[in-house]
């Protein structure tokens, strides 16, 4: 069986003010740093084979925590990059609804039906996404996985291993560095577990627990 675990990056800036980020570069914050110093808490003492992250920044700090104790170099895998965002990046959540009111509607009530300009769609996201989860699990057989990606990203490989349609991206939950575990066995995916965060317990300070 080969175990697949699937995190979100730590908080940035951008989180906390609901910024839509995509391919731009946000690095993580100070709450950010501590809180993938605890997903790399988490696998202490387990056997981790491989690490791949998103080539993005936010995404390869995290990776790079959870590296640490274990040896392993990460592994940027172009596959799990966020979402482009297209002409929204670098605009706050209140503002897009004003500036592009009936696609901001269409991604929040059917996010499967929405294209966002200059940017992508749910489907070429998971689409790709998939066939590079695909690839490295191939190439992995047998062994424990580590990936680190962003919030869109795995929110529609939850519903590919699922075998549901897009149409149901709000109804997962994907806290900054939640930790997914999705097992391959015998051609067939297991979700295991999802929105994993207790392993933030410790922080003193609350972080943004909003799906942003």
């Amino acid at each position: 069986m080969t175990s697949v675990y699937l995190i979100r990056h730590g908080q940035t800036a951008w989180n906390k003010e609901e910024i839509f980020r995509g391919r731009t570069d946000v690095p993580l914050d100070e709450t950010g740093l501590r809180q993938a110093e605890l997903a790399g808490e988490y696998f202490t003492g387990m056997e981790i084979h491989a690490i791949y992250s998103s080539p993005l920044a936010r995404a390869l700090q995290t990776a790079q925590k959870i590296a640490r104790p274990h040896s392993v170099q990460v592994q940027p895998l172009e596959g799990i990059i966020d979402m482009s965002f297209g002409n929204w990046e670098g605009h706050p959540h209140e503002e897009i609804k004003k500036m592009d009111p009936e696609t901001y509607r269409l991604w929040r009530a059917e996010p499967h039906r929405a294209r966002l300009p200059g940017g992508e769609s749910l489907e070429e996201v998971r689409v790709r996404a998939m066939a590079a989860v695909e690839e490295v699990i191939q190439s992995n057989l047998g062994k424990a996985l580590v990936l680190v990606s962003h919030r869109v990203v795995n929110k529609v490989l939850i519903c590919g291993v699922l075998g549901i349609d897009n149409s149901h991206f709000w109804q997962i939950g994907q806290d900054t560095t939640a930790i997914n575990l999705i097992q391959y066995r015998d051609g067939k995916y297991i979700l295991s577990f999802l929105n994993e965060t207790c392993h933030l317990k410790r922080l003193k300070e609350e972080w943004a627990r909003v799906d942003f």
